[in-house]
C-alpha cells in the first residue's frame, strides 16, 4: 500500500496505440495531436485540492510494449488508482489488459478500495470491434467501473478522471471542471472535503 503523501499516483495503462497519451494530454492541457509518438513513460502532474489541503495529482502515462516489465511493476506498486485503456477498434487491446489487472491484483492484493476505471477509448470510430456491452461485462467481472471515452472528440475525459476520484475511499478528492460544479459535485462539496483543479 503507498504511503500517504502530498502526491495522488494515477497510472494509465493499455496496449501501444489505444490513446493513453492522447487522453491524458487532452485532459491535462486540453490538445489533441493526429500523429502516434509511442511513450516510454510520462508524467504529468496536476494541483488540487485533497482533504482540504493541496496536494499534486500525478497522472502516469505508461508504455503501450512490454520490454519494461521492472518500470509496470513500479508503477503498480506506487500507485493510488489505475486507468485500464483499450480501444474500441481493437479487440486485442482489450486481450492485452488482463495480465496487466492480474498483475495490480498480484502486487495490490486486496483490490476492493483501490479506485480502477476500465476505458474503451476512440469511441468516436466508425471501425469498432467491441460494443460498450463487452466493455461492461469485463468492468462487471473484474468490479471496477467503467466508461467510454473518445480523446479526439473530448468526450468523457474530464468525466473519467472526476470518476476515478470519485471512487477513491480513503480521502475525499474531485476536480473542479472550469469553474462549473456538476450536481454530484455540488453534493459532494456540501460534505466535507472540497477538491478542486486549481
Amino acid at each position: 500500500m503507498p504511503e500517504q503523501s502530498n502526491d495522488y499516483r494515477v497510472v494509465v495503462f493499455g496496449a501501444a496505440g489505444v490513446g493513453k497519451s492522447s487522453l491524458v494530454l487532452r485532459f491535462v492541457r486540453g490538445t489533441f495531436r493526429e500523429t502516434y509518438i509511442p511513450t516510454i513513460e510520462d508524467t504529468y502532474r496536476q494541483v488540487i485540492n485533497c482533504d482540504k489541503s493541496i496536494c499534486t495529482l500525478q497522472i502516469t502515462d505508461t508504455t503501450g510494449s512490454h520490454q519494461f516489465p521492472a518500470m509496470q511493476r513500479l508503477s503498480i506498486s506506487k500507485g493510488h488508482a489505475f486507468i485500464l485503456v483499450y480501444s474500441v477498434t481493437n479487440r486485442q487491446s482489450m486481450e492485452d489488459l488482463h495480465p496487466i489487472f492480474d498483475q495490480i491484483c498480484q502486487i495490490k492484493g486486496d483490490i476492493q478500495k483501490i479506485p480502477i476505471m476500465l476505458v474503451g477509448n476512440k469511441s468516436d470510430d466508425t471501425q469498432r470491434e467491441l460494443d460498450a456491452s463487452e466493455g461492461q461485462a469485463l468492468a462487471s467481472k473484474w468490479k471496477c467501473a467503467f466508461m467510454e471515452t473518445s480523446a479526439k472528440m473530448n468526450y468523457n475525459v474530464q468525466e473519467l478522471f472526476q470518476e476515478l476520484l470519485n471512487l477513491e475511499q480513503r480521502r475525499t478528492i474531485s476536480l473542479q471542471v472550469d469553474g462549473k460544479k456538476s450536481k454530484q459535485q455540488k453534493k459532494k462539496d456540501k460534505l466535507q472535503g472540497k477538491c478542486s483543479v486549481m
